[in-house]
């Protein structure tokens, strides 16, 4: 299928859609001893994958986040069975909720440090037109992925600058998009544009905390499908052939090395690696993988 060039898609010649050794924890040293980790929307799908493959990283502690209390006990217990040494601290939270973000940051801070935050939660409405859609899903998906994520950027930012600082260490901050931001698809608005939107968060993170030792980019974690994409119609489920744990992967390649030459940019899951490395310089002296208008 032909792709616009706009969209990315086939920035690199190789695209993946599993996971493959050289982002396998289990095949690839991206060991990170020490570091604390947090995710939301980690019950399931793409943030268990996530959070599994940080647990075979062997980092010190995994902070997992969703509404669903339940779902995060059955992931805690994959985490331990992969590596009982990791701590494991579970928050039944709304992101969009503001008092609970705080409260969750709170408690946070008693670990002390905070050196990756991916900001993963998300849903998707009903795709309606604009004038036929029900307005109050409309919103809410906006919500979750701009004001959520604005609460979660707004509390744990502090104590990330604070252990960029303290460790004179880089901190990662991973903003999930999706590759549908590149896309006008009808009915598709509210999904669309707040990942679209989000990408543009994420520069202004950068702009405003780059300085400071914090890393932010906007990650497409591929076609994976989840409970958010269930009932969007078969010619979509058609195109989600992407599994959870090649987004799992990439995150831990994503965060395991330094990777300021990616800060502020749009990224996804798809794109091979070594390809994508290869492409460094003309990455950073081109400004490329960012939101521009071409006048």
């Amino acid at each position: 299928m032909e792709y616009p060039a706009h969209s990315g898609v086939n920035f690199t010649q190789t695209l993946h859609n599993d996971i493959y050794p050289a982002i396998d924890p289990t095949k690839s040293d991206l060991s990170q001893p020490g570091k604390v980790v947090m995710i939301t929307g980690s019950g399931r799908g793409i943030g268990r994958s996530v959070a599994l493959r940080f647990a075979q990283c062997g980092v010190a502690c995994i902070i997992l986040c969703a509404r669903t209390a339940s779902e995060l006990d059955v992931v805690e217990l994959s985490i331990r069975k992969i590596n009982a040494q990791v701590k494991v601290c579970k928050y039944a939270v709304d992101i969009t909720n503001e008092k609970e973000v705080v409260a969750v940051a709170e408690a946070v801070r008693k670990e002390g440090r905070l050196d990756i935050l991916v900001n993963n939660a998300g849903m998707s409405n009903q795709w309606d037109s604009i004038t036929e859609g029900d307005t109050e899903l409309y919103l809410k998906t906006w919500d979750l992925h701009i004001k959520g994520t604005y609460l979660m950027l707004k509390s744990f930012l502090p104590l990330m600058v604070e252990t960029a600082k303290n460790h004179n260490i880089p901190v990662d901050i991973i903003n999930t998009t999706s590759g549908s931001a590149h896309f006008i698809m009808p009915g598709a608005s509210a999904y669309n544009a707040s990942k679209f939107a989000l990408i543009r968060l994420s520069e202004f993170v950068v702009a405003e905390y780059g300085d400071k030792g914090v890393n932010c980019l906007s990650l497409n974690p591929g076609g994976v499908k989840t409970g958010i994409n269930k009932d969007l119609g078969p010619w979509v489920q058609a195109a989600l052939t992407d599994t959870p744990e090649l987004c799992g992967g990439f995150v831990v390649w994503l965060t395991k090395g330094q990777r300021a030459w990616l800060n502020g940019r749009y990224v996804s899951v798809n794109w091979d690696i070594d390809e994508l490395e290869a492409k460094k310089d003309e990455i950073v002296k081109a400004d490329k993988l960012k939101y521009r208008m071409v006048v």
